[in-house]
């Protein structure tokens, strides 16, 4: 039987293959069992989708988050510290075609206190103003009451920093109030003296990604250097492309414009860790998935062997009235066909209306049970992402029909070599 037959379908064969799904199982039909795949493909395609568009969201916010708040590569090395070219090294990167930023900072663990004597540690990083003002994961999530007017200006940039919305509810602070920078300090050989300085809060930023608001207190550089006396000093140059998915390709440019002794470290580098924890999760919850859809689309087939069965008489009748094999196959292959491409569109539907509307859901559950579903304390991010990729939708559904095709496609060929005397012997 030549197999490409199998799939020239005339209409009859459709109509017969729809009354057999429709036929009630003490008629002799599948009802049940075709209801029972049909749902079990379907949960398997929506899973699928759903699950892999919050893993790609995740991935994607998470990462998106992360490089909008750093840099995408940092310079160190001795050209940092060669302080006679500093400045022209600088414009020489800035020139690099696709770099958009080269920002100099200097950072430090430390400790912070409000004026209502709640202590939280954080990291206190020195950037240059104007810089800070041009980052929208921060400068742009400024909470009400607010504001970066204030921030840069006065002698050695002015007392004002921003601290993060987690930190401000740790340590309790709102915008105007004073808090207490702690620094360690210098080491020297008489040991070390930690440096105190009040400052004023100029605003609360909320960049989304729970570990950078919890620990970052930003401060203009000049003052930096000077609370932390290394004056003059950078610890790295901030780099930032206009692609950065893409940042290797920038790495040699970059290199010859900083000079000689310059170290250049990507974030793939530095989230490296991060980075290859998600795409193995991502690929190892594809995989598992996958295998929940073969499963799923297996039920077909005890299905059509099940119809087979109890449809030998009717096979047994076509066939004397002259109906070929093939034509036998088709209208069982037709069966199965439908069922899985019934739960495949029916999976689909639920999976795309899903990550559309998930934060209404999100919302909705976290108010029917009274409890965080997504807690930003653990998954770093406060709302479940979720983001499509239209390939992998085609992928899943071409996927699950072709597994419906081909665990129909045994039980309809062995309907097709029935031979009409043996069907109709206990007749």
């Amino acid at each position: 039987m030549n197999l490409l037959s199998l799939f020239r379908f005339r209409a009859w064969e459709f109509d017969l293959s729809l009354k057999y799904l429709r036929t009630k199982r003490k008629d002799g039909g599948i009802a049940t069992i075709a209801i029972i795949s049909f749902a079990g493909i379907a949960a398997a395609v929506f899973a699928l989708i759903a699950i892999m568009s919050i893993m790609n969201g995740f991935r994607e916010e998470l990462m998106s988050r992360v490089l909008a708040f750093g840099g995408h590569g940092y310079i160190y090395g001795r050209s940092i510290d060669d302080f006679a070219h500093r400045d022209e090294m600088v414009a020489r990167l800035k020139k690099v075609p696709g770099v958009t930023s080269a920002s100099p900072f200097v950072d430090s663990p430390g400790l912070i206190q409000s004026s209502h004597g709640r202590t939280g540690g954080g990291i206190m990083r020195g950037v240059v103003p104007e810089d800070l003002k041009n980052t929208p994961i921060i400068a742009g999530t400024i909470a009400p009451g607010g504001s970066m007017d204030q921030f840069g200006v006065g002698d050695y940039g002015g007392d004002v920093v921003l601290i993060g919305d987690g930190l401000a509810r740790t340590v309790n602070a709102l915008p105007g109030d004073e808090i207490t920078l702690i620094s360690p300090g210098r080491s020297t050989s008489f040991g070390s003296t930690p440096l105190r300085k009040i400052y004023i809060v100029g605003g609360i930023f909320h960049s989304g990604v729970s570990q950078i608001d919890q620990s970052f207190v930003y401060m203009p550089l000049q003052q930096a250097q000077l609370f932390f006396d290394r004056e003059d000093e950078w610890d790295a140059l901030e780099i930032k492309v206009d692609k950065p998915y893409e940042v290797q390709k920038y790495r040699a440019a970059i290199v010859k414009a900083a000079g000689e002794g310059a170290l250049f470290e990507d974030w793939t580098v530095q989230n490296a860790a991060t980075w290859s924890a998600l795409k193995l999760e991502r690929n190892a919850m594809r995989f598992i998935l996958s295998i929940v859809v073969l499963i799923t689309t297996l039920n077909i087939i005890s299905g059509v062997v099940m119809l087979v069965k109890n449809k030998a008489r009717d096979i047994a009748i076509l066939r004397t009235m002259g109906v070929g094999r093939s034509a036998v196959s088709r209208i069982f292959l037709m069966t199965g066909m439908i069922i899985g491409a019934a739960g495949t569109v029916t999976g689909l539907v639920l999976g795309v209306l899903f990550c559309t509307f998930i934060r209404q859901i999100q919302w909705l559950l976290e108010k029917l049970t009274g409890t965080d579903i997504f807690p930003a304390s653990v998954y770093y991010l406060d709302y479940v992402p979720a983001k499509m990729e239209l390939s992998e939708v085609i992928f899943v559904a071409v996927a699950s029909l072709l597994a419906s095709c081909i665990f129909t496609l045994f039980p309809a060929l062995w309907a097709s070599k029935l031979e009409p005397v043996e069907a109709l012997r206990y007749e």
